[in-house]
C-alpha cells in the first residue's frame, strides 16, 4: 500500500495528476485518504529532523522534543489546511472555476503534499547541519530557509494549477450568439439583408485579475502558516529552556526570526 502511495506521489510531482484535460472538466485525479496520509508521514519525517537538535546538542538528550516535533509539524499542515480551505473555495467559485468542494480540497491537499515532499527531501541536509553545529540561532535560520523553499515550491504548484483552471474556464466556455456584420454574409455585401448570428466564445476573462486574487490568497496562506508555526513552537528546542510542548503566546514569527538572525551575525 505504501509503495502505491509513493507511486501516486511521483505522478503528482511529475504533473500527471493535474493534466489540463482533467482540470477543464473540473476533476483532479487524487485520492484524499492516501495523500492526506502522505502529508502526515512526510511532515513527521521533517519534524523528526527538527527535533533531533535537542538530542545531539543537549546533555542529557531531550527525546521529548524529538517526539513533540514529529507530532506537531504535521499538525501545522492540518491546521493551515482547515483555516485556509474555505477562502480558497470561495475565491475559486468567484473566478468561475469548475472545481467543486471535494476537488478544491484535493487541490489544496496536493499542494500540501508537494510542500511536505520537498521538506522531507531537504531533511537530510538539516540532519547534516544538526550533527555539525551546536548553534541554536543557526538552526533556526536554517529551518526557516529550508521551509521557505519547500513552501514556495508547494505554493508555486498551487498557483500553476489555479492558472490552468482559470485558462480552462475560458477555453471550455459555452459559445454565445453574437451579431455578425452583414457586409460579407454568404459572400454578399448586401447591407440590407437581415443581420445574421454566429457562435463565438464568451469574452476572455482577465487572467491577470485572477492571478492577483490568487496571489493575495497565497500571501494569506503563507502568513497564516508562519504564525501557526509560531503558536505551535518549540520545534527545535532552545538549549537554555526546559522542554515544554508549547510556549506562551508572545511576539510573532517575524520578530523572532529577526532576533535570531541578529544573534547569528553577532556570534
Amino acid at each position: 500500500m505504501a509503495l502505491a502511495w509513493f507511486r501516486d506521489l511521483d505522478e503528482l510531482l511529475r504533473g500527471r495528476k493535474t493534466l489540463p484535460e482533467s482540470l477543464a472538466q473540473g476533476k483532479i485525479d487524487l485520492k484524499l485518504g492516501p495523500f492526506a496520509s502522505l502529508s502526515i508521514l512526510l511532515g513527521a519525517a521533517y519534524g523528526a529532523f527538527m527535533g533531533l537538535f535537542s538530542v545531539t546538542s543537549r546533555e542529557p538528550a531531550v527525546y521529548q522534543q524529538l517526539l513533540a516535533s514529529t507530532v506537531k509539524f504535521p499538525a501545522l499542515f492540518i491546521i493551515t489546511l482547515i483555516v485556509t480551505f474555505p477562502s480558497l473555495y470561495v475565491f475559486n467559485a468567484l473566478l468561475g472555476s469548475r472545481l467543486r468542494f471535494l476537488e478544491t480540497l484535493r487541490l489544496l491537499i496536493a499542494a500540501i503534499v508537494v510542500n511536505a515532499a520537498v521538506a522531507a527531501s531537504l531533511a537530510p541536509i538539516l540532519g547534516f547541519f544538526t550533527l555539525s553545529t551546536t548553534s541554536y540561532p543557526f538552526m533556526i535560520i536554517l529551518n526557516v530557509g529550508l521551509l521557505a523553499i519547500s513552501g514556495a515550491v508547494g505554493l508555486g504548484f498551487l498557483m500553476q494549477t489555479l492558472r490552468r483552471l482559470a485558462a480552462a474556464a475560458y477555453v471550455t466556455a459555452p459559445p454565445v450568439a453574437t451579431p455578425m456584420s452583414t457586409e460579407y454574409v454568404n459572400g454578399s455585401d448586401d447591407a440590407g439583408a437581415d443581420a445574421s448570428l454566429r457562435p463565438a466564445l464568451a469574452p476572455l476573462p482577465d487572467l491577470r485579475e485572477s492571478r492577483n486574487i490568487f496571489r493575495i490568497w497565497v500571501l494569506i496562506y503563507g502568513l497564516l502558516g508562519a504564525q501557526t508555526g509560531w503558536l505551535l513552537r518549540p520545534f527545535i528546542g532552545s538549549p537554555d529552556l526546559e522542554f515544554t510542548w508549547f510556549r506562551h503566546r508572545e511576539g510573532n514569527f517575524f520578530h523572532s526570526v529577526w532576533i535570531h538572525f541578529q544573534a547569528l551575525l553577532s556570534g
